[in-house]
């Protein structure tokens, strides 16, 4: 698509310094142009207009309008890759997590004392690259939180059925039992689709979204009001258990231990894998050394580059049932075509196929443990 020319960006943010900084960061790049920058969103669109860029990167909070209205607006009458420049911070994270849900491709915290502009410069290109590539679509409006559906149920239609539960005569749970989702580029609405239609009596389920520090813990707080089952970020220690699902921190890798009896994760801070951490490879791997494959899901989803491929064939090759997202459904099929092209998916799903099959699995890794009767 872009062999014969450069990318196009246009850099939307009301600071000079961050449009001159963004600027700089993505001209180390051949493949890439900044073709203009705006200091609004009223600038934006007619830059947009002149110069139809392929990616736009936007800032939340600016004079006039801000970030999220406008991408609304975009979204609305001229869809186009949109990743978020954000501030790390609680009240930027939440306006990211809201951009997500309305169409951005992708997020991206700006620098502060705990991130340099030198790796913050490698991610932007990356991302650009992936955004430049993603199908950008109109999105479901998400469903409500937990807390409010039965009172919209009253005036709305409903929200996204739940899928039924663990079959009666179905073994328990086995102890060793768990779901393993990895995600990139489209990843947080893809996973928000499937959790919010998963049970609350499921399997403990391990979550890595490549997402930047503070983005993680809003991803999972979003998720944990919208899902039947708990959702929160993981700590150092976590134990994994049947209806809780634990989203990776970013910046760190999450690793599965087995230890009295019980899965725990440790979160680390080893090298990235794919240039990214936390990294899906990471928890994968470490799932077949604590010895889960043969009870384990594992799943694969949208997003750029190959991470997560290679620790799903791990996984395949220990007895996991191991699932990918097709390419008709993901944002950007790079993640689940190298997982294809590994042989390390039994099958390539829709997205929408993803809860039960999920569950189906899960039951015939039950039934296949019963008779064993422990680990």
């Amino acid at each position: 698509m872009f062999a014969d020319r450069k990318i196009k960006v246009l850099v939307v943010d009301d600071s000079v310094i961050v449009r001159r900084l963004l600027t700089d960061q993505l001209g180390k790049d051949s493949g890439i142009e900044v073709v203009g920058t705006a200091v609004d969103p009223y600038v934006a669109r007619d830059k947009i207009l002149e110069l139809n860029p392929d990616v736009l990167t936007l800032d939340i909070e600016m004079p006039r309008m801000d970030g999220l209205t406008f991408l609304k607006i975009l979204m609305k009458h001229h869809p186009m890759p949109i990743i978020i420049f954000s501030s790390l911070s609680q009240k930027g994270s939440a306006a990211a997590m809201q951009a997500l849900q309305s169409g951005a491709v992708d997020v991206l915290g700006k620098p502060d004392g705990s991130s340099s502009v030198g790796h913050m410069g490698t991610q932007l290109i990356e991302k650009v690259k992936a955004a430049a590539r993603a199908k950008v679509r109109n999105l479901p409006q998400a469903p409500a939180p937990i807390a409010t559906r039965a009172a919209a149920a009253r005036t709305t239609a409903p929200a996204p059925s739940l899928i039924p539960g663990r079959p009666a005569g179905t073994p328990q749970w086995h102890p060793r039992q768990l779901l393993l989702l990895g995600a990139s580029t489209g990843g947080t609405e893809a996973l928000r689709e499937v959790l919010v239609r998963m049970p609350r009596e499921v399997p403990g389920i391990c979550i890595v979204q490549h997402i930047p520090p503070y983005f993680s813990k809003a991803f999972a707080d979003r998720l944990n009001s919208l899902c039947d089952l708990d959702v929160r970020e993981a700590i150092d220690g976590d134990v994994v258990e049947p209806g809780l699902a634990l989203v990776a921190p970013g910046d760190y890798h999450m690793v599965l231990h087995w230890i009295g009896q019980r899965y725990r994760v440790s979160l680390t801070k080893t090298e990235p894998v794919w240039h990214q951490r936390p990294a899906v490879d990471v928890l994968f791997s470490s799932a077949v050394e604590a010895g889960a494959a043969p009870y384990a899901v594992g799943g694969l989803f949208t997003g750029m580059g190959k991470d997560g491929a290679e620790g799903l064939l791990k996984l395949r090759q220990k007895g996991s049932i191991t699932y990918a997202q097709n390419e008709e459904t993901c944002v950007v099929f790079g993640m689940p075509r190298a997982a294809m092209e590994l042989g390390a998916a039994e099958q390539m799903l829709p997205l929408g196929d993803f809860p039960q099959a999920l569950m189906n699995a899960a039951v015939r890794q039950a039934r296949k443990a019963a008779p064993s009767g422990g680990a």
